[in-house]
């Protein structure tokens, strides 16, 4: 496992405290696949209600809070796949 994959696990658990309602994936281009739920979030390629996906660089400025997700998505840096309700409510918990 990569460890902008690692650094990305445990920054989302931090934001997230105790997990979240619901199944999303961040595919990290060229890095892995996180798994956010009501478990908080890991390392995994499991199946996902929505999947998000986006270099590293970009996912990082999210994370960081330096990138508004919705930010990212209009301008074509993130990709999202699937129930855009849910990933809306995960950028907004990110914010």
């Amino acid at each position: 496992m990569s460890s902008v994959v690692d650094s990305a696990v445990a920054a989302l658990n931090e934001k997230l405290g105790g997990g979240f309602d619901g199944v999303a994936k961040f595919v990290i281009e060229d890095e892995g696949s996180i798994i956010v739920d009501s478990d908080g979030a890991r390392a995994s390629d499991d199946e996902a209600e929505v999947t998000m996906s986006a270099d590293a660089e970009t996912f990082e400025a999210i994370l960081s809070g330096d990138l508004n997700p919705t930010a990212a998505f209009m301008g074509g840096r993130l990709k999202v796949d699937g129930d855009m309700g849910l990933a809306m409510k995960l950028g907004g918990a990110l914010s």
